[in-house]
């Protein structure tokens, strides 16, 4: 059950989807399974609007990334502006934006994942100056960004980096693209994005010195709120298998959080309540969701960890040694399944940056920037992206002519107007797309200005058109591409589900499995179950395919529920209060 197996539902696309990412699932996600079944792949598909563009909930820790990013920011562009410098603030910003990331990560974990962000950021910016200091020709350097961007999208779904994703590392080697550069010049400004990105790393690792388990203790405290709002929904609830899903990958999120921590006595309590949300999973009827939402708030003070008194035996709770061992797959085979993704994303930036040079456009970045930031799961979810995207950014070019002429009074006014736009962006993100667009749109145009003053009608202009034509025809180049293996990848997750759940059913035929395989087992399955929930989503999101087998998903996940609820009764998790679950390897076996 490796972190490579799943990745966290976000608010972006995170994701964005932003893993992000977060961030939650985006307005326009296919809804799931509604009573049962789901709408056929054929003639079922409308494409979404009147939900895309509503605003959900804020992150959980929606200030940490917002403060971040100022703390990131602020600094370097605060010195270039004493030195007379802004027109190196594009290589600072690019090791500043680095601090956006892995804000859901224990902290030994996230020291690992960005210092390989400040890598690969620097590593994308060096590829476009040096194709910028070597032509200037523009179809070259569009087809560099294209090829690029495809790049960076394929490694962050394949390292399941989380929100913001590719977004920001296209955005800075894109812009990079179409910055005047001579060969003397690079290492200069690549040593800029590698200084300030060492100060994005201390930025994003200061909260440990105050909770050096916060991350670990919110992942926990989400996955108990999630199952309390499943233990809370009737059997008959429209909405029950909803929020079993929910609750299974809010589950499944927290055990991969604590799995990438040290072991300490700490993360021993947290893996406690944890197996408490598994129970509320497995026997909501009776769990009693107040308590779990009262351990969920405990948890996001500053308080002891809460002790679970019920379960009968902590040696039993756990396989992690056998777990940790069996490893994760290589970069290589995570990177397989991504080729669709990778070819949507370099034909649609070439094509997008082409027909923008086409129309006139002399640095068509922001086009480049439009078609990389569409592609989500399935065709469905890179619709509704395209229509947050083009709103927020039409509405942020609305915003930059309101604020351009205080950004032109001084340079001073120009820095802060940008760092308030910056904590804005990542404050709103969460709630919705295109809501966080309105403020990264002007920070973008006005970044242009660092150097020297603009044209802002030519500004607005090219945006405008940028925006639209990487929309448009980044969406035709990922209908014109389709995802045809998305089916045969479906159908391998409802084989791994079929054989996880045999498994399980065998050890609970034994009288006496070894120690810690029923529980290895059943959390093996539970991993195979979150991975066929979001395999069955992106694939009934995707269109012209063959029919999808709706009822083997359906059979597949009731079955996979009732063998993980009579794993969680032969373990002693919970007192059998059902005297029809008492015979789970019985149940489960036919």
């Amino acid at each position: 059950m490796s972190s490579a197996n799943f990745q966290r539902p976000r608010t972006e696309d995170r994701p964005e989807d932003r893993p992000g990412v977060r961030r939650e699932p985006h307005a326009g996600q296919p809804e799931g399974r509604q009573h049962g079944r789901r709408r056929g792949p054929r003639g079922g598909h409308r494409l979404p609007i009147a939900g895309v563009l509503r605003l959900g909930r804020p992150s959980d820790i929606w200030f940490k990334p917002a403060l971040s990013v100022i703390a990131a920011v602020a600094p370097p562009n605060l010195i270039l502006l004493a030195l007379g410098r802004l027109d190196l603030a594009m290589y600072t910003m690019a090791g500043s934006l680095c601090a956006l990331y892995a804000h859901n990560r224990p902290y030994a974990a996230r020291a690992r994942v960005l210092a390989w962000v400040v890598l690969g950021m620097t590593s994308g910016l060096a590829v476009a100056l040096l194709a910028a200091s070597l032509t200037g020709d523009a179809v070259v350097l569009v087809t560099v960004g294209a090829l690029l961007a495809a790049a960076q999208k394929a490694l962050c779904d394949a390292t399941r980096l989380g929100p913001p994703a590719n977004v920001v590392f296209t955005f800075i080697s894109s812009a990079a693209l179409f910055a005047p550069q001579t060969p003397g010049q690079v290492p200069g400004h690549l040593g800029l994005a590698l200084a300030t990105g060492a100060w994005a790393w201390l930025v994003g690792m200061a909260p440990g010195l105050l909770r050096p388990h916060g991350p670990e203790r919110r992942a926990t405290a989400h996955a108990l709120d999630a199952a309390a709002a499943h233990a809370a929904t009737g059997a008959a609830d429209d909405g029950h298998a909803r929020t079993r899903a929910a609750a299974a990958a809010a589950v499944h999120a927290a055990w991969q959080t604590l799995l990438s921590a040290r072991a300490t006595q700490a993360r021993r309590a947290l893996e406690r309540l944890v197996v408490r949300a598994e129970i509320a999973l497995a026997a909501p009827a009776d769990t009693d969701p107040k308590r779990l939402r009262d351990w969920a708030g405990d948890l996001r003070g500053t308080g002891p960890v809460p002790h679970p008194r019920d379960l009968v035996d902590d040696d039993e709770l756990l396989g992690v040694d056998a777990e940790l061992a069996t490893g994760r797959p290589s970069l290589r085979l995570r990177l397989r399944p991504l080729a669709p993704i990778a070819a949507h994303t370099a034909l649609g930036c070439a094509l997008a940056g082409y027909a923008s040079l086409a129309l006139g456009v002399g640095r068509p970045y922001w086009a480049l920037v439009t078609a990389a930031s569409l592609y989500q799961a399935n065709l469905t979810l890179t619709w509704s992206r395209g229509v947050q995207r083009v709103v927020g950014n039409l509405v942020g070019v609305l915003a930059f002519a309101a604020l351009v002429p205080l950004a032109h009074l001084t340079q001073a006014a120009l820095v802060l107007i940008c760092l308030a736009l910056n904590f804005g962006a990542e404050a709103l993100i969460s709630r919705n797309y295109w809501l966080g667009s309105v403020c990264v749109t002007p920070m973008a145009l006005l970044i242009t200005e660092f150097a020297q003053v603009q044209d802002s009608g030519r500004l607005i202009t090219e945006r405008l058109v940028d925006t639209l034509v990487g929309a448009v025809v980044g969406f035709v180049a990922a209908a014109a591409v389709t995802n045809r293996r998305a089916g045969d990848r479906l159908g391998d997750a409802l084989t791994a589900v079929e054989r996880t759940r045999e498994r399980a059913a065998r050890l609970l035929a034994e009288p006496r499995p070894a120690p810690g395989a029923l529980e290895s087992a059943r959390r093996g399955l539970a991993a195979t179950l979150v991975d066929l929930r979001a395999t069955a989503d992106a694939a009934y999101g995707e269109w012209w395919q063959r029919a999808l087998p709706e009822e083997r998903v359906v059979s597949a996940e009731q079955c996979g529920h009732r063998t993980l609820a009579a794993t969680v009764r032969r373990q002693g998790l919970l007192l059998d209060r059902d005297a029809s679950m008492s015979t789970g390897a019985e149940d489960v076996r036919r």
